[in-house]
């Protein structure tokens, strides 16, 4: 063999081997993945939406064998879960075992001026929607305001006069949620006071002791308090009434709007394809198991499945009407 030829078969030689290693190489990263030691986190402290989402979708995958491996929940409260974010988006990026349940908060305070976090949902990998839960008025059973109409007449005239709380910081989600029906009514939002609690529970406390007009919550959460008739609900945030609930949509009260409590599961940035495709695969099959029906019937809350995909565009929606309602509240970046 001359020269010229010995020096090509080399080459070719080289080159095929190369391919083959890099061939061998993208097979062994992405070919398999086994989950080890699962950490789900609930961005919050305990008792909340966050972790009782987190607690019940570890406790089905593990009770339906759907993922074979210890799962844990570990609860990183502050900043109405900016806090963990900014951690989660620096130092578990591509590590495919740590996922964390969140909601509107995600989009929420990536939007607002505020307490303003960096990153969002965009920052992070959306693996699927779970569940929804909606928005309540919620007034004491006593009160003046026999429907959502009174309450928001009330404040037009007056908003000084009118305290509606929450349980969450200003332009935070139940302030939001206060927010939205009064804004798609024509009122200055800006005007109107809003009183912030530590919680839900503390903002039903000051509602029921006398300190409040109304209070803006988890629809889920109310259900108690109606049944001892010591609040009444003015309306509620989801499209139609809500069984068990005795009041309307927003819609069916006149006022042109929704929202959407959601909550979903997400991955870290980098997550590697076949993680990304076995956990979207172990949360869609999850959403269709009796004891998943069971655990959402027991929270009071709905079934809402939607795929990486869906979920993603859908988030791009919310994040378009809660940008809208911050503005609206000058509380916009």
């Amino acid at each position: 063999m001359n020269t010229k030829k010995w020096l090509a078969t080399l080459a070719m030689t080289a080159l095929a081997t190369a391919l083959v290693a890099c061939g061998d190489k993208k097979t062994d990263v992405n070919a398999t993945y086994k989950p080890e030691a699962v950490t789900m986190v609930a961005p919050s402290g305990a008792g909340g939406g966050w972790d009782k989402t987190a607690r019940s979708v570890v406790k089905v995958l593990g009770e339906t064998k759907l993922v074979d491996a210890p799962m844990t929940v570990e609860n990183v409260p502050g900043a109405s879960g900016a806090k963990f974010l900014a951690t989660y988006t620096t130092k578990d990026v591509g590590n495919n075992n740590k996922l964390f349940v969140n909601s509107p908060p995600i989009l929420i305070n990536n939007l607002r001026k505020e307490g303003n976090s960096p990153v969002g949902y965009k920052d992070v990998t959306p693996l699927a929607g779970l569940l929804k839960d909606f928005g309540a008025i919620v007034v004491k059973a006593d009160s003046p305001y026999k429907d959502i109409k009174g309450l928001i007449d009330a404040v037009k005239a007056d908003p000084s006069k009118v305290s509606i709380g929450g349980g969450s910081s200003p332009g935070s989600m139940d302030h939001l949620l206060a927010m939205l029906p009064l804004y798609k009514a024509g009122v200055d939002v800006t005007k109107v006071k809003y009183v912030p609690h530590d919680g839900g529970g503390e903002a039903m406390t000051a509602l029921l002791g006398g300190n409040l007009e109304a209070i803006a919550t988890d629809a889920s959460s109310v259900g108690e308090y109606v049944k001892s008739g010591k609040v009444r609900v003015l309306a509620v945030s989801s499209p139609t009434k809500i069984e068990g609930i005795d009041a309307p949509s927003y819609k069916e009260a006149g006022i042109d709007t929704e929202f959407t409590i959601w909550r979903g599961v997400f991955g870290p940035k980098g997550m590697s394809p076949v993680a990304k495709t076995y956990w979207t695969k172990a949360l869609a099959d999850l959403s269709a198991k009796p004891e998943w029906a069971a655990e959402l019937k027991a929270q009071s809350w709905t079934a809402d499945y939607k795929d990486a995909a869906a979920f993603t565009a859908y988030l791009a929606q919310q994040e378009t009407l809660i940008k809208d309602v911050l503005t609206a509240l000058q509380m916009a970046k």
